[in-house]
């Protein structure tokens, strides 16, 4: 069995699909190319109520996240089934389980999750929420 790459993630774009069921991740990460996933909706709803805020008024942003365009969209992208979260000090690793390709992990620092945290929160209105009631 392959052993998991583990990425330190510098920034992270997200984008919406026009059907309101996914979110094109994007991830900068230290020392390798940039990484893209796809991150159903349901999934986006689920860590918006288990990643915690910053009450840090001090963090720091991480740099500009990758670009997304119109050939990120075209390109086959494995998309996410789920997602293995672990609190670490000033730290969460995310490991995900993928369609096609290998399991990805990465390691977002505290700027990096308030980020995701952010931007994905900024994408619910846009998002269709399945398992709302």
């Amino acid at each position: 069995m392959k052993p998991a790459v583990i990425r330190q993630v510098k920034s992270l774009s997200m984008s919406c699909d026009r059907v309101g069921n996914l979110l094109l991740t994007k991830f900068s990460t230290q020392g390798a190319s940039d990484l893209a996933i796809h991150i159903p909706a349901t999934m986006v709803f689920w860590l918006l109520k288990h990643l915690p805020v910053n009450r840090d008024t001090r963090l720091k942003p991480p740099p500009a996240g990758p670009i997304i365009g119109q050939a990120d969209w075209d390109s086959p992208t494995p998309r996410a089934q789920y997602v293995n979260c672990k609190e670490l000090p000033n730290a969460i690793r995310m490991h995900f389980v993928l369609d096609s390709k290998s399991d990805l992990t990465v390691v977002l620092d505290r700027g990096n999750v308030e980020l995701m945290r952010q931007i994905m929160a900024m994408y619910t209105k846009d998002l269709i929420d399945l398992d709302a009631q």
